[in-house]
């Protein structure tokens, strides 16, 4: 069991009633899959806010971003980087900006 940090966007912080980053118990590989299934194990309320109920893919106003790279397009399943699985850095989901 891996302890994985995640610091998600403040709106959904407040859905998910917490405050500040997250820590999450991970098994097995520690993937962008495994924390979000962790995450919407944990927190319920926020199934379909980071990824499609149905196709669970993310959406497309969010990223993610592991030790300063952007995963946002890798595969879910890829493993994430060994800072981000030891705990000692956090998986980041961001909010992306757009408009003009």
């Amino acid at each position: 069991m891996n302890v994985v940090r995640v610091e998600i966007p403040h709106h959904l912080r407040t859905l998910a009633g917490v405050r500040g980053e997250l820590t999450l118990d991970v098994s097995g590989a520690v993937s962008v899959k495994s924390v979000l299934d962790a995450l919407e194990a944990q927190y319920p309320m926020l199934q379909g806010t980071i990824r499609d109920h149905c196709t669970l893919e993310r959406r497309a106003f969010l990223r993610f971003f592991a030790c300063e790279e952007d995963w946002s397009h890798e595969p879910m399943d890829k493993p994430l980087p060994d800072a981000v699985a030891t705990g000692e850095q956090p998986l980041l989901i961001i909010g992306a900006i757009a408009g003009g």
